[in-house]
């Protein structure tokens, strides 16, 4: 079954976009000299000198407590890649929009110009006092992991790089969904993640959080192993804690038997592959705009098709992740993310199904209300403040 898909032409894509998608807005009205003595000179100067003296005021009296710093350098920005900064902000603009649509949040879209890793974090450090929490997005592997990483250990507040995360929560939460639709044991799945980059690192960590055991994971040269040589740091770290049957060579060998195909990179998958697969197994195809498999084909051999395409069942989105975890955390005061706040937030997401679970639904829709507020929730609760 294929959901209809919305035809949008260009001019009203661009006219949507023209000036930009964001704005700012007033609290309160701006239209007596009462008002403007209040809001600005010269009662704004008795708050500043307030703060002044106890700089933790400006949580209770500026917006910086709340508002996200969606931040990125251009490097890899959706399917597009390396297009820059300037190229990257209409993506950024869309990421705040998405952040108060879903989640009542605040944001401010930050592009960069250097994908300088030291530049990039002693910028965010010195701006530090604008903002309550950093959205990364868009920054190419493995640069982003050591930039997180940085960011995280610098800021006293949540950071989360949502190409990673985002991704492998609601990776997560549609793994549960098909499982239990299936009436399969999550821990016992045979899974395959098809793509080393930010996604499918983060996608690992989260299942092996969650108690998933076996878990292959494959780059352009084939399985993650410690035999090989040629790996970057990440991939070498990964390789000593997944493929616990220790396989060695490519997606054929991977696929067979397996339950489960996590394909997070542009690489093409052979039909065979996927019919050698195990009965009854369950098929994530998530590269934009053209899945690994056509949906179609995986659907011969698959009980559970998921893409990340919105004219297709199962859409593997991260707004259903992203707003409700940064509102999550922030309501919670929480100075970081941590893993059992992503695997609280996968949970969620899954619970919002309730009865409507299907091997059709196995999430809610993108534009489902109730699931930041739910996500939000769950995360807040598994805080570790």
């Amino acid at each position: 079954m294929r959901t209809p898909q919305v035809v949008v032409d260009d001019a009203e894509i661009f006219a949507h976009h023209e000036g930009g998608k964001l704005s700012v807005a007033l609290k309160e009205p701006l239209d007596t000299q009462r008002a403007l003595s209040i809001a600005y000179t010269p009662g704004v100067a008795q708050v500043s000198r307030a703060i002044a003296t106890d700089r933790t005021l400006a949580a209770k009296y500026t917006w910086s407590n709340r508002l996200v710093a969606v931040v990125s350098d251009g490097s890899a920005v959706l399917g597009l890649g390396d297009i820059g900064p300037e190229a990257s902000l209409p993506v950024m603009e869309g990421k705040c929009a998405l952040f108060k649509a879903f989640a009542g949040l605040d944001s401010i879209p930050i592009v960069l110009d250097t994908k300088d890793p030291d530049e990039i974090v002693e910028t965010l450090i010195r701006l530090r006092p604008t903002f309550g929490a950093v959205n990364l997005e868009d920054i190419s592997a493995p640069r982003c992991f050591e930039i997180e990483r940085r960011v995280v250990e610098a800021l006293d507040c949540p950071v989360m790089h949502d190409d990673q995360h985002g991704t492998a929560i609601v990776v997560l939460a549609a793994l549960i969904g098909a499982a239990e639709v299936l009436d399969r044991d999550i821990y016992s799945l045979r899974v395959v993640i098809s793509g080393a980059g930010a996604a499918g690192v983060a996608c690992a960590n989260i299942l092996q959080a969650k108690g998933i055991r076996d878990i292959v994971v494959l780059d352009s040269k084939g399985i993650l192993h410690p035999g090989r040589e040629d790996m970057n740091e990440v991939k070498t770290e990964l390789a000593q804690r997944t493929n616990p049957r220790g396989l060695t060579a490519g997606l054929a060998e991977a696929l067979a038997d397996a339950d489960v195909f996590l394909g997070v990179s542009a690489g093409l998958v052979p039909e065979e592959l996927i019919a050698s697969m195990a009965p009854k197994c369950i098929v994530f195809a998530l590269s934009n705009p053209d899945p690994e498999i056509h949906p179609d084909v995986a659907r011969k051999y698959a009980a559970v098709v998921a893409t990340g395409r919105s004219d297709f069942p199962n859409q593997i989105n991260n707004v259903l992740a992203f707003p409700g975890v940064f509102r999550g955390a922030l309501d919670a005061g929480a100075r970081r993310i941590t893993e059992e706040m992503k695997v609280a937030a996968a949970r969620a997401i899954f619970s919002v199904i309730g009865d409507d679970l299907g091997v059709d639904h196995i999430v809610p829709s993108a534009l489902d209300p109730r699931v930041g507020p739910a996500v939000a929730e769950a995360v807040a609760a598994a805080a570790d403040i």
